[in-house]
């Protein structure tokens, strides 16, 4: 399919429930200087949502996070939560609290003193405080290690105990830091679940920055993919990884196989697409674009799309030869990359373990796809 370049939308069109949504961020502009940081992003998040950010590093996401939060304002634009503006509200005054990086807990107390110190603060009773303490630290599972200090916890219980204290105050968003940005691969793979499970169960409304693809997909009932201070496309995880809307967003989400060349005439409902290689033949592309024959354009895949054959295949899918350079194993499956053109690889997965082809380094191969599987972005 053929998707435009040109950023996007704002997040007012997007199909969104009937419901008053919990935040409702209108056109805000950040500037440091002569530099904008955020530049005009709308968008909204469902009450009960996990919503993340997700962009690289300068790409604006902090910026929003920390106007969110009541740390900046906004030069431009408007925020709001259940339906009143932020504007000049200070961070203490805001019904959010913020899960950072570095889990902020104080060393010199214990698990319940840190839980309970924005209680303290706020002068609740002694009594009320034990009560709510209690319910965080059940909803996180750590009952029973009230009295441990934050050095004798383990990361993900450090981090739990920084998620307990940001919902003991019951605020009606909480805003989440690359909160498991300090946690080692397995540790986050672990607590990846464990927090979207505490999400659930609680009904939270979540903002999450992070610049962890697999993190954002995994917890994430919908994504926002940032670059250069704007907003280029939110949807559901597998809407932005299978139909992303622009070639930054296809890359940045994973894999993506690439093809140089132009768009030609139109065979039924379909186009020609010619490579710029012309050692290959024409392809098969499926596209709503009117674009002119002519225009260039670039053909992109994800590797679990692509079927790898010795013998050119009887079909009726788009083919592409090529030979493998490199047979990578990686656990759970392997890897094999494939030369198309000159200078050009493409990587194809098979899972590990079951019965494969023969595939060697050197081997001529022939990859085919769906043609519903493949998009399409002009330049």
């Amino acid at each position: 399919m053929a998707t435009s370049s040109t950023p996007p939308f704002t997040a007012s069109e997007q199909s969104l429930s009937s419901t008053l949504p919990t935040i409702d961020i209108r056109g805000i502009v950040r500037r440091h200087g002569a530099v904008t940081a955020v530049d005009r992003v709308s968008f909204q998040v469902r009450r009960g949502e996990l919503f993340s950010i997700l962009g690289p590093s300068g790409a604006g996401k902090t910026s929003v996070l920390r106007m969110l939060a009541g740390f900046d304002d906004p030069d431009e634009g408007d925020l709001l939560i259940d339906g009143q503006s932020m504007l000049g509200v200070p961070p203490n005054r805001r019904p959010v609290n913020l899960v950072f990086q570095s889990y902020a807990l104080f060393p010199h107390l214990t698990v319940f003193e840190n839980v309970a110190f924005g209680l303290k603060m706020r002068r609740v009773s002694a009594a009320l405080i034990a009560e709510q303490v209690r319910q965080a630290l059940a909803m996180v599972k750590l009952l029973g290690k009230e009295g441990r200090m934050p050095n004798q916890l383990s990361g993900g219980e450090q981090q739990r105990v920084a998620l307990a204290r940001a919902l003991v105050n019951k605020p009606a968003v909480v805003l989440l830091d690359e909160p498991l940005a300090a946690l080692d691969q397995q540790l986050r793979q672990a607590m990846q679940v464990e927090l979207k499970s505490i999400q659930e169960q609680a009904g939270l409304t979540c903002v999450c920055v992070t610049h962890h693809q697999e993190e954002a997909m995994m917890m994430s009932d919908r994504i926002a993919v940032m670059h250069q201070g704007r907003m280029w496309q939110v949807g559901s995880p597998r809407e932005v990884y299978e139909r992303p809307c622009n070639l930054f967003v296809s890359r940045f989400l994973g894999v993506s196989n690439e093809l140089t060349g132009t768009i030609g005439a139109s065979v039924g409902e379909d186009r020609v697409f010619r490579p710029d290689d012309a050692e290959q033949a024409p392809l098969t592309v499926r596209t709503a674009s009117t674009e002119q024959a002519g225009r260039s354009a670039t053909l992109s895949l994800r590797p679990e799309h692509i079927r790898m054959a010795q013998e050119r295949p009887s079909t009726s899918d788009p083919v592409l030869s090529g030979r493998i350079e490199k047979v990578l194993f990686a656990g759970s499956e392997m890897k094999y990359l494939v030369r198309v053109a000159p200078g050009r690889f493409w990587e194809t997965r098979m899972t590990s373990g079951t019965s494969l082809p023969a595939f060697a380094a050197g081997d001529p191969v022939f990859l085919h796809w769906s043609l519903a599987d493949a998009r399409l972005f002009f330049e």
